[in-house]
């Protein structure tokens, strides 16, 4: 018999069966209770960054973006990989911000952590809450994001619209949510350079190894 909660899931060996640009699958072999072992399929991801960016008139901004592998465009909050070699998570969050919205903000705090599906894969998003909103210079975008269409909704609206299903996007849904309870809670948030214990290190190392 073992000791529920006490096992030590120890990886006794790993292999890399796909390393691809923005995603890795390995398959690790890992001690069971019992004295058994297992096999377990990890996706390594860069992990992300989100933003709910409201405006002065309690207003969302969310994107309607295609997105292949489910074939239709989805409403979303702005978001983007972390994938830049040492940025900090919220100087990414500004800078998918600006390039996907054309928007700054000059007050930023952590909203939500979001471990997207720790079943399979170590992605994770740390979602932030950015207000006080104003113009910024923005590129030309590119690919799907030349495609983007930008709204401003309502706060209470998105949240009905996650609610009846019309905003699927997990991130969106975490984020929109997370905005909610805050509003009703007495919890601060925290600030934008917290720590981030659960934030995804080994797909960027593989990528730096290279």
């Amino acid at each position: 018999m073992t000791d529920p909660g006490r096992h030590v899931f120890e990886t006794l060996d790993s292999r890399t069966v796909y390393d691809g640009a923005i995603v890795a699958l390995r398959v690790d072999r890992v001690s069971m209770p019992g004295g058994e072992t297992a096999e377990r399929e990890v996706v390594e991801h860069h992990g992300a960054v989100a933003v709910v960016a409201v405006d002065t008139e309690d207003r969302l901004v969310l994107i309607h973006q295609y997105r292949h592998p489910v074939g239709r465009r989805l409403w979303e909050i702005p978001a983007g990989l972390l994938d830049v070699p040492d940025e900090a998570p919220h100087v990414a969050a500004a800078r998918e911000l600006a390039e996907e919205t054309g928007l700054g903000a000059d007050r930023w705090s952590v909203l939500v952590d979001v471990m997207l599906s720790p079943g399979f894969t170590d992605e994770a998003v740390r979602i932030f809450l950015a207000e006080e909103l104003h113009d910024v210079d923005r590129a030309d975008p590119e690919h799907e994001e030349a495609d983007l269409d930008i709204d401003r909704i309502p706060v209470a609206d998105a949240v009905s619209m996650a609610l009846r299903g019309e905003i699927a996007n997990a991130t969106a849904v975490a984020g929109i949510m997370a905005l909610a309870g805050a509003r009703s809670s007495v919890a601060s948030l925290r600030p934008a350079d917290a720590p981030w214990e659960g934030r995804p290190s080994r797909f960027g190392t593989r990528k730096a190894g290279r």
